[in-house]
C-alpha cells in the first residue's frame, strides 16, 4: 500500500471563508448551472472511501453533527481539543497537545488517507508545518463578506502543482499537490 496522504478538503466562498460568522454551512451549494460542467467530475464518495481518519478541531466537532459526515462510523475521528470531552461513539478520539505530531505518527501506520476536515484553527497548524500533501478546495459561487477564513496569517510559502480542476453546477473544485 502506498504511503498515506494528509489531505485538506474543504469548501470555501469566493472570498475565502469556510463558514459563516455563526459557523453555518447552508451556503455550500452550487448555482445549479450545468452549462460549464467539466466532463470529468470530482467524485466525493470515492474520495471519502480512500480515507480512514478524519481530523477536526473541537469547534468544528461541536458545530457539525457527525451523522452528516458520509460513512463516519467506519472512520477514526481525531478531535484536537484542550477541553475534557467524551463521545458516545467509539471511533472518536480526543487529542491535546501537538496535533501535527500525533497525525504524522498515524500517517506512518498502514491505512488509508487522512482528511483534515476542519476548521481553520486546526488546519492552520498543518499548513504552517507544511505537512499537507494535497489540497482539495471547492470554490462555492458566493461572496460571504465575513466568516471564518480558511487560511490564517503568517503562512509559509508553499509551492503547489495543479493536479486536477473540475466544475460541477457552478462549483469549481481544484486539487493541488505539493511540489517536491
Amino acid at each position: 500500500m502506498s504511503k498515506r496522504k494528509i489531505i485538506l478538503n474543504l469548501a470555501i466562498s469566493l472570498d475565502g471563508y469556510i463558514a459563516g460568522e455563526d459557523g453555518g454551512f447552508a451556503w455550500i451549494h452550487g448555482d445549479g448551472d450545468k452549462s460549464h460542467d467539466t466532463e470529468k467530475q470530482f467524485n466525493f464518495t470515492d474520495s471519502v472511501s480512500k480515507i480512514d481518519i478524519l481530523v477536526m478541531g473541537r469547534k468544528y466537532y461541536e458545530d457539525v453533527p457527525l451523522e452528516t459526515i458520509e460513512d463516519f462510523e467506519s472512520k477514526k475521528l481525531c478531535v484536537a481539543t484542550s477541553k475534557k470531552l467524551t463521545s458516545e461513539y467509539e471511533n472518536v478520539e480526543f487529542f491535546n497537545g501537538d496535533i501535527c505530531k500525533k497525525i504524522l505518527d498515524l500517517k506512518e501506520d498502514n491505512g488509508k488517507n487522512i482528511w483534515l476536515f476542519g476548521g481553520a484553527g486546526l488546519t492552520d497548524h498543518f499548513v504552517k508545518a507544511n505537512i499537507v500533501d494535497e489540497y482539495i478546495i471547492g470554490i462555492i459561487p458566493i461572496i460571504l463578506g465575513e466568516g471564518r477564513r480558511l487560511f490564517l496569517k503568517n503562512n509559509p510559502t508553499i509551492k503547489l502543482h495543479l493536479k486536477e480542476c473540475t466544475v460541477q453546477k457552478g462549483i469549481t473544485i481544484i486539487k493541488y499537490t505539493k511540489k517536491p
